[in-house]
């Protein structure tokens, strides 16, 4: 009998680094254009070789391991890292359809904690179209935390996919334009949004909260059980900041004017249908917490 595969150790630090070197390559190439048209043409067609190489071996390997086992394909495709390698030679063995629901039901626990939830409508490469509902169909902020959730997990699933169409599931609804929610950054002219992270949330334990700043921004974050929520530290009621706010069950309530905020239903306000909090998405990114938030663009 064939002993079992042992499982592969995992070890956060050697993760990060690989799923970061497709960065360090496009850099490396950039510092070769410096030694002219020729140096560059000449470094792109050796990492093009390298590549393919290293596609040649893995298809071979995938296709060696499928014939002992026909469910290590599986298994290889539920590592991240190994799926984000077979979606670049274009093995990975489940189709776009799959893939882009695994991702949706990934999030949907995130999705489901700021009110709302996503359905996948159908999926034309490289087009999908999504149907949001919940609280995020008529709160801008609900709905642009989930788009940026959504976002991020198609990107990885899909690379396929350029652009979705996302609608309401209010018929009287228009389509939400966009035409390029897969871009890094969403840019108004003014603002954009990129991932930071934030590592010192792990420290939160159960029930507590505590203020923050990111990349510049005052930044409020609490834990409830195992789940991480944050917004950004402004009180729409009196515009004070949230230090010496208390946190019981699910409401956060302001230190200046007493009102309480829903924390896991997109911060909205408990007892009235005033203004709510501006939630801020916290995910588990390359095995750190990190925050999407919008910046400033200089001039």
């Amino acid at each position: 009998m064939t002993p079992a595969a042992e499982p592969v150790p995992d070890i956060p630090e050697q993760d990060t680094r690989w799923r970061t070197a497709g960065d360090r390559i496009e850099n490396l190439l950039q510092a070769c254009a410096a030694g002219g048209s020729v140096a560059l043409d000449r470094a792109e067609r050796l990492v093009r070789e390298v590549t393919d190489l290293y596609g040649a071996g893995l298809a071979r390997m995938l296709q060696i391991a499928k014939s002992a086992d026909p469910t290590l394909a599986d298994a290889a495709a539920a590592d991240d890292l190994v799926a984000s390698l077979l979606l670049v030679h274009g093995l990975h063995p489940h189709p776009v359809e799959r893939r882009i629901a695994d991702a949706l039901d990934g999030v949907r626990p995130y999705l489901g904690s700021h009110g709302g939830d996503v359905h996948l409508i159908e999926v034309t490469p490289p087009v999908v179209r999504l149907r949001f509902a919940g609280s995020c169909k008529s709160c801008p902020s609900s709905a642009a935390t989930l788009e940026l959730t959504i976002e991020d997990a198609i990107r990885a699933a899909a690379p396929e996919i350029s652009s979705i169409d996302v609608v309401t599931d209010d018929p009287a609804a228009h389509v939400i334009p966009a035409e390029s929610l897969l871009a890094r950054l969403h840019d108004d002219g003014h603002r954009h949004t990129t991932w930071q992270p934030v590592p010192a949330l792990a420290e939160l334990a159960p029930g507590e909260v505590a203020g923050f700043s990111v990349a510049g921004a005052p930044v409020l974050a609490c834990r409830i059980g195992d789940e991480f929520f944050a917004y950004r530290d402004d009180c729409p009621n009196c515009s004070g900041r949230f230090a010496g706010a208390t946190l019981t069950g699910s409401e956060l309530r302001c230190p200046h004017c007493g009102t309480d905020f829903d924390v896991v239903h997109a911060g909205i306000a408990v007892h009235d249908t005033g203004p709510h909090l501006e939630p801020i998405p916290v995910l588990l990114r390359d095995h750190v917490l990190s925050m999407a938030l919008a910046t400033e663009i200089a001039s």
